[in-house]
């Protein structure tokens, strides 16, 4: 008989914890995030940030791949493959997210050519963007979905910099933000399906602990990335 420190969360109480753990510590509260929202940053600091989070960017269209080999299940491939298409996109009619961050690219000033060959990503950024990829490819699958659940969060955020940019930084043209705009219901739409996956396969405390385990990894890539951004001069993309 199971102790019940060692049975399973119900399903609410498994949501809340995961919900809880990553409200915590999700990146929104990060400084640099803050003065992003309140309009303090200069251009050179927002170029740098441009242009290494393509780095992050380009990183996840990989790990959702490495979560689609590791399913069995035809379904659970076709609607995660998806994702996939929204950052890589469907060609010239359809860019995906990717093509649309090298747009932002340019509107800050940065040349998208430069910034598309991550020449000049930091070392600490590209350290911690790896490490999500590497988190995703061994973990088991219900493991590495959980991960992405920062995804809760994305669209709250999302609609906080878009209100901030277009207020703060006007010098950016608003179809840029094109991104920004896509990922406030795409977010919500993968969180959902990604929270639903969790529950329903994470149905032992351990598989849930693990779970949970990933998602504050995941939060701390996020974190680390920014430090990393934070302490580097503007000058060297200004």
């Amino acid at each position: 008989m199971q102790s019940p420190s060692e049975a399973p969360l119900a399903p609410a109480d498994f949501v809340e914890r995961l919900r809880s753990e990553g409200a915590s510590r999700y990146h929104d509260e990060h400084p640099f995030h803050v003065r992003m929202h309140e309009g303090s940053l200069t251009r050179g600091e927002l170029k740098v940030w441009v242009l290494n989070r393509y780095y992050y960017q380009t990183r996840i269209p990989i790990k959702d791949a490495l979560i689609v080999a590791k399913s069995a299940d035809p379904a659970f491939r076709r609607v995660w493959i998806r994702r996939i298409h929204d950052h890589d996109g469907d060609g010239a009619e359809h860019p995906g997210g990717l093509a649309q961050w090298l747009r932002l690219a340019q509107a800050v000033g940065l040349d998208p050519e430069a910034v598309a060959s991550c020449r000049e990503v930091l070392p600490g950024v590209r350290f911690a963007c790896d490490a999500y990829v590497s988190l995703v490819e061994k973990n088991p699958l219900v493991v590495a979905v959980a991960s992405s659940l920062t995804e809760f969060f994305a669209p709250d955020l999302m609609s906080k910099r878009i209100a901030a940019w277009e207020l703060h930084y006007p010098w950016v043209d608003g179809e840029a933000l094109a991104y920004f705009r896509g990922r406030v219901p795409r977010a919500r739409r993968d969180s959902e399906e990604a929270i639903d996956f969790v529950v329903r396969q994470a149905t032992s405390r351990s598989l849930q602990e693990a779970c949970v385990a990933a998602l504050i990894q995941k939060t701390e890539i996020l974190w680390h990335m920014l430090d990393c951004i934070q302490g580097e001069s503007p000058g060297r993309a200004g």
